[in-house]
């Protein structure tokens, strides 16, 4: 039964040990606890539930010792379950001897306290940052009175309103507060009667400092009860409201005074609401600002102000109520005209009291902030663009480094193929075309007041489609989209950018593309009409809402993406599009049928004259030179394929250099080899680019290194820093061969 009873018991795990500390015995609360079976446990040294750093320093063994020395050894601490977690234990050993007093045996009883210990810190941590919390508070006086009425505590707070120190005032009955005249009427012992007899007990009236001045007091008392409902003191808060009442005060002597001005004021909206909020006077500001006349609102509730969503939300009940436990409250939002138009408003209530404290009213000022929220709001949509464009060149300028690294070891290449030839030109060809589009997204007043410079010279619009489609075709070949492509045979020649008009193709196909679902079909089509050459690209995929086409080629509108639809849009191609066709002095349209009806977009632009116009060949520099001497180098970026291109193209041209792809492994190379020059992205995991430069200098083997940021960012502001921080350069990501290679050419320059 014995045997029987304590497998039986699951809420604790009870086992005997062998006097080796082998384990002898296993019950069912062992195994749920510790999580060993019978057959994977008996025989084990139970040093095994114990973490290693507790096995390190011997703790199992001396508590069989210290068991066996005093009969029973008790301890609390984490132990570990056959899965590696740990658990918070009591346990208790006991040593089982016989008559002669012979070690036969440790009985070990275990039990998991894990959340009694977790709730035991969160409270100790909660009474903790509450004490500090209270002990801290200057504004407002804190403090506990025992049901006698004694002071208790004392916090920063009531030191500073009432002047005693805590060793001065603690065990002094808190009616030394309280002016003769109320202690007379024996107003403490009441407020403490009150507090038990309710619960909590507020109040307003004069209070005494140490020095015997007065101060204006709001008092809130609350009854400490236990769980057997026994009194066990009482918390106060004192609050110094002598300001406030001397204002208050001073308003209400001034009220007459100030009235007739106050009807005289054009730039503010003053006026009075009675206790239910309907109005009772109105200024000249207020029926400037909101267009009613006194005698249409005069009687009539302010709440006609507001917005349906604010009515909804209960915003005008709210704005009195807070006034009149605040006396003041303060609000900003929209409010309405009596013709229905809204303007931003900067609203103070005031709660209106006469000399017994009953409320008399409201005053309301409120001001026309209209323009002052149209430039807010401007400011901060121009704070976001910027933060964000500053994101958008460190993302797309990291893939294309580790691109035009590749194009300048193509170059190398000594016996290249026609084919090879024509895939690196246009590689580079691309990559030179895809930065300058970074480089232009970049400038937010391009973007934002249409100044986009064009370099223009007569082209062929073919030669701008076949760019745009060998620019789109991976996302289209990738969703599996079938793209026809009708072009006139001879050349459709216009007067323009060929890169941004190859640009505004591009970003026709590409939304078509990422709108199209796969599978579906994508038109691009070139024609002359009536003097322009027109454009067109089709698809049958997504559609435009009616409600987006006022909209569609307005910065970052986008229509609705879907899961199948996962490939990111900014919303600027679109409005770029239009941008660089009118610049051309064309135009562009979206036709749509609707929703799921798919969508065309129509470009026109005007033909030359001479249409039969050919362009020049642009004239390209050599990609690459070779090295003028050897240079050692640290190639650091997180971003692999980067770091292995740039490493690949310096050894090429006959560097040495090694690779590592963070910052501490770059202080790790210094440390056991000399380097002549680092490359070095700032945007590192843990430690970033600037950090290492700082520790890199203070190293040994850096006294004659040159270290260059390579990175992504690349504003004024950060090449400034970099210099700051010690770099020899900046270079913006992706970085021309040829630039790179005459860097590392040239020679140190004496710090």
């Amino acid at each position: 039964m014995l045997r029987r009873t304590l497998e039986s018991i699951t809420d604790y795990a009870i086992f005997l040990l062998d006097p080796q500390g082998r384990v002898a015995t296993w019950s069912l609360g062992a195994q749920r606890i510790k999580g060993y079976s019978r057959e994977e446990i008996i025989g084990k040294h139970f040093s095994v539930f114990y973490p290693q750093a507790e096995i390190d320093l011997g703790w199992p063994q001396r508590e069989l010792r210290e068991a066996e020395r005093v009969g029973r050894f008790e301890d609390e601490g984490w132990r570990v379950r056959r899965d590696g977690s740990l658990f918070w234990a009591s346990v208790v050993i006991t040593a089982i001897k016989d008559d002669d007093g012979k070690l036969l045996a440790f009985s070990k009883v275990t039990r998991d306290l894990t959340d009694r210990m977790i709730n035991e810190e969160r409270l100790r941590s909660s009474e903790e940052r509450f004490r500090m919390l209270v002990e801290n508070v200057q504004d407002y006086a804190i403090f506990l009175l025992t049901p006698e009425g004694h002071v208790a505590t004392w916090n920063v707070g009531a030191q500073r309103i009432k002047g005693y120190a805590a060793s001065e005032i603690i065990g002094k009955h808190f009616s030394i507060f309280y002016t003769p005249e109320s202690i007379a009427t024996g107003w403490p012992q009441r407020e403490l009667q009150e507090a038990t007899r309710l619960g909590r007990f507020e109040d307003e009236g004069w209070r005494l400092r140490k020095d015997g001045s007065r101060f204006w007091a709001n008092v809130v008392i609350t009854a400490l009860f236990d769980a057997m409902g026994e009194l066990r003191g009482f918390s106060k808060i004192t609050q110094d409201l002598t300001e406030r009442r001397a204002h208050e005060e001073r308003v209400r002597q001034s009220e007459e005074r100030f009235r007739l001005l106050l009807e005289g004021i054009e730039d503010y909206a003053i006026f009075l609401l009675d206790p239910e909020g309907r109005v009772t006077s109105w200024n000249t500001g207020a029926q400037k600002m909101t267009g009613w006349t006194a005698a249409e609102i005069v009687g009539h509730s302010f709440e006609r102000f507001f917005t349906s969503e604010d009515l909804e939300n209960g915003a005008p009940a709210a704005e009195l109520r807070n006034a009149v436990l605040n006396r003041r409250s303060e609000q900003r939002g929209w409010r309405l005209h009596k013709d229905g138009r809204r303007f931003w408003a900067d609203s103070v209530v005031t709660s209106l009291h006469d000399t017994e404290g009953r409320l008399r009213g409201f005053s309301k000022v409120v001001r026309d902030l209209s323009e002052k929220k149209r430039i807010e709001t401007l400011e901060e949509q121009g704070r976001h663009l910027t933060e964000f464009l500053a994101m958008l060149a460190h993302e797309l300028r990291n893939p294309l480094a580790p691109i035009r690294n590749a194009v300048g070891i193509l170059a190398l290449g000594k016996e290249q193929t026609s084919q090879a030839a024509w895939a690196r030109d246009v590689i580079d060809r691309q990559t030179t075309h895809l930065t300058r589009l970074v480089d232009d997204l970049l400038d937010v007043s391009r973007i934002t007041r249409g100044k986009l410079r064009l370099q223009s010279a007569a082209m062929d619009v073919r030669t701008a489609v076949m760019r745009a489609v060998e620019s789109s075709r991976p996302l289209i070949d990738k969703r599996r989209q079938q793209l026809k492509i009708d072009l006139p045979p001879e050349p459709v020649m216009v007067h323009g950018d060929l890169t941004r008009v190859t640009q505004v193709a591009s970003n026709l196909l590409n939304n078509a593309a990422k709108y199209t679902q796969e599978g579906g079909d994508i038109g691009v089509s070139l024609e002359r009409e009536r003097g322009n050459a027109v454009l067109r690209v089709r698809d049958n995929g997504a559609g435009i809402p009616p409600q987006l086409m006022d909209v569609i080629f307005d910065l970052f509108a986008q229509g609705e993406r879907t899961i199948d639809r996962s490939e990111g849009g900014l919303g600027i191609g679109l409005t770029l599009a239009r941008r660089i066709v009118v610049l051309h002095g064309g135009s562009i349209e979206a036709l749509s049928a609707g929703v799921g009806k798919g969508a065309e977009f129509i470009v026109r632009l005007p033909l030359l004259d001479a249409e039969m116009m050919r362009m020049s060949e642009m004239a390209s520099e050599p990609i690459i030179n070779t090295a003028i001497r050897r240079q050692v180098v640290l190639v650091v970026d997180d971003n692999e394929d980067a770091a292995s291109s740039t490493a690949a193209l310096l050894r090429l041209a006959g560097h040495d250099v090694d690779v590592v792809h963070d910052g501490q492994s770059a202080l790790d190379c210094l440390a056991v080899r000399k380097f002549d020059v680092m490359l070095l992205d700032i945007g590192l995991p843990r430690m970033n680019g600037y950090d290492v430069a700082r520790e890199a200098r203070s190293h040994p083997n850096a006294k004659d290194l040159r270290i260059f940021a390579m990175t992504g960012y690349g504003h004024e502001e950060d090449r400034k820093r970099s210099l700051a921080a010690g770099f020899a350069g900046h270079l913006v990501k992706p970085v021309m061969p040829a630039e790179l290679l005459r860097l590392i050419d040239a020679p140190a320059v004496a710090r």
